[in-house]
């Protein structure tokens, strides 16, 4: 999974990295588009979560044919979700655009990107709970390697579609979209097929099983939802800040996004492949293998997520080089990183403290850490620094507010596995 994970950020950095050869309007114009793709992302991932835990228990328990029927409800019931969800943001996307602080110059670019993108973006969701499936079956090899193959699709796609070949001038900033439209095409036909050779899915019974299963489905994906949609909403409230200090820094601002989600792959390979084992041992009431694993995970974040930080802070004006031509967006990035990158160790700890939270029964608490982690610790922090200190302030405090939020889920989930019931072998979490 950490390689898929890999290779499927990585094809989201390398399209910034082709768009940022556009120019700062067509990057920037990009970067105004995350926080709506992230609202689809955590959505689709609130949804995933809950399948998962609920497919996982189900298997844990021995109830092979239940999960047969959860699996078809989360292709069915996910995908026009978010087909839903696509809809309204094309229809809303003006005034949205515009409370986000694009111009009308940047809405126009905006504009034919938007389409393609949210039409790729219904085509991801369609595989990742595709992938979803896999995992809490135990496989994660085929969503690792659809991940890679999808990745290079959309590699070779890129500079075709958004630069052209030889007299045709290519589509410019939609080209990206398409390219990525084109490579989850061949995704979903592949799974499709693969899907199609399994005993995991079922036509029979499904309308009892959605009246079985609505109230615990709720109860963990309202929360995980509700959890996984207060990203895309700090993302908003923190470009607003980044939009009042130009057009450079929110270019700057949209590649260190890209570079962050690709630096914490390790991470979310880790809440995708993690939440299945966790399930499979709290069906089976094995809490001493849940604190054996929750160690081990911190442990792994811990180290490589701090290292990886230091390497790119040292890194930083040359990795800044490589994403971007433009002096200007060039010096503001490679800031960003030193601030940011080292950060993203505390920021693991608690992402995957709220992933295993869903996993474990915890739904309501992990939504409460999500939301501690926005609400009370990064965007008071990032918002008193860009005051203090403009974009530098801004990074700092970013930095600062991630480091809180990892020590504080680190002391929640301590607390809440150190109870008699939960202590199994184990007497604590040390991390």
């Amino acid at each position: 999974m950490a390689i898929g994970v890999l290779a499927l950020l990585g094809f989201q950095l390398v399209d910034s990295a082709f768009i940022a050869r556009l120019g700062t309007a067509p990057l920037a114009a990009q970067s105004f588009t995350f926080p709506l793709s992230f609202l689809i992302i955590g959505l689709q991932v609130g949804l995933g979560i809950a399948i998962a835990a609920l497919i996982s228990r189900a298997l844990g328990a021995g109830q092979e044919a239940r999960a047969r029927r959860l699996g078809s409800l989360v292709l069915l019931i996910g995908t026009a979700t978010i087909a839903v969800l696509a809809l309204l943001l094309w229809a809303i996307q003006t005034p949205v655009f515009a409370a986000l602080g694009a111009d009308a110059a940047t809405r126009g670019l905006i504009r034919g990107y938007w389409a393609p993108q949210l039409l790729a973006a219904w085509l991801g969701a369609g595989l990742y709970f595709g992938y979803s499936l896999f995992r809490a079956h135990g496989n994660t090899r085929l969503p690792g390697t659809l991940m890679v193959v999808t990745s290079l699709v959309n590699l070779v796609l890129d500079p075709l579609l958004i630069f052209g070949i030889g007299p045709w001038q290519g589509l410019g900033l939609p080209g990206a979209a398409w390219a990525t439209v084109a490579a989850f095409g061949v995704g979903l036909a592949v799974l499709g097929k693969s899907l199609r050779r399994t005993n995991w899915l079922s036509r029979e019974e499904l309308g009892q099983e959605v009246r079985e299963s609505a109230r615990p489905f709720a109860g963990i994906a309202g929360p995980a939802m509700i959890g996984q949609l207060m990203p895309p909403l700090a993302a908003m409230l923190a470009i607003t800040a980044v939009a009042g200090l130009g057009e450079g820094a929110v270019a700057a601002w949209g590649l260190a996004s890209r570079l962050e989600t690709l630096s914490l792959m390790v991470v979310l390979a880790m809440t995708m492949s993690l939440p299945p084992w966790l399930g499979r041992c709290y069906g089976a009431g094995d809490w001493a293998q849940v604190h054996r694993l929750l160690r081990l995970a911190l442990r792994v974040i811990m180290v490589w997520q701090l290292g990886l930080g230091l390497v790119m802070a040292l890194g930083a004006p040359w990795v800044a080089l490589a994403l971007s031509g433009n002096p200007e967006v060039r010096d503001d990035l490679a800031m960003l990183i030193r601030f940011l990158l080292p950060s993203y160790a505390a920021l693991g700890v608690c992402m995957v403290v709220v992933s295993a939270g869903n996993a474990l029964g915890w739904p309501l608490r992990a939504m409460l850490m999500s939301a501690a982690r926005l609400f009370i610790f990064y965007l008071p922090c990032l918002w008193l620094g860009a005051y203090l200190g403009g974009l530098a302030g801004l990074a700092a405090g970013a930095a600062v507010g991630n480091l809180l939020a990892g020590l504080a889920a680190w002391q929640v989930l301590r607390r809440i596995l150190a109870s008699p019931r939960r202590r199994g072998a184990e007497s604590s979490v040390q991390a």
